[in-house]
């Protein structure tokens, strides 16, 4: 049998959804400060490659974030924290900046692959929900999301804590790509597929 939705309560929930994850990006960035120039500068200092890194939903988010950075001009590419304790650390070296995301600060295999990460003496930037963390704590600089509740009514899903690190790494790769002169004719050396590239290679780029 099929189900009928209550289109007025749908509606409700999901503008509920929209608007807590709204507010926790405002939220987010008005809290940016000397913490967020200090990774930047870390960034633009970078001789190696940017390595994300992050398990389960962050991880995803992680993919992301590199995805943008590469796009952008910054060497980029995303390490699974659980595959980095399994021989995947090998790809990252001492002239390299990763990126560590995890919510909590305190899951067992992103504290696992730090460990390996200080031995192979990179820098670390952190991207958790709080300070008061083992991953914050032992990251050169560390930046918070200030998320502590989830839109899911369960507190348990993912939600706003996701979208404020994505909007965070937004935040990263797009400054960082400002401020390193990234042009119209860079991203299209990059990006030739698609209805983007299409955009950009028909249009007269003086």
């Amino acid at each position: 049998m099929r189900k009928k939705v209550d289109k007025e309560r749908a509606l409700i929930l999901a503008r509920q959804v929209l608007e807590q994850e709204g507010r926790a990006i405002l939220a987010l960035g008005n809290q940016l400060d000397e913490r967020f120039c200090q990774a930047i500068e870390i960034l633009m200092n970078c001789s190696g490659k940017v390595v994300i890194t992050g398990i389960g939903k962050p991880g995803h988010v992680g993919k992301k974030i590199a995805a943008s950075l590469a796009s952008l001009g910054t060497p980029s590419f995303f390490l699974h924290a659980d595959e980095g304790l399994h021989g995947d650390s090998g790809m990252v070296t001492d002239e390299d900046v990763v990126v560590v995301i995890s919510q909590s600060g305190e899951t067992a295999e992103v504290l696992a692959l730090l460990a390996i990460l200080e031995k192979i003496g990179c820098k670390i930037i952190s991207i958790t929900g709080h300070l008061n963390c083992s991953l914050a704590r032992k990251a050169d600089v560390a930046l918070v999301t200030g998320v502590s509740k989830e839109t899911d009514p369960l507190n348990l899903a993912p939600s706003t804590s996701s979208t404020a690190m994505l909007a965070l790494g937004d935040a990263l790769a797009i400054t960082l790509s400002q401020l390193k002169g990234f042009s119209r004719e860079d991203f299209a050396l990059f990006h030739p597929g698609g209805s983007l590239g299409k955009r950009l290679l028909g249009e007269k780029i003086d």
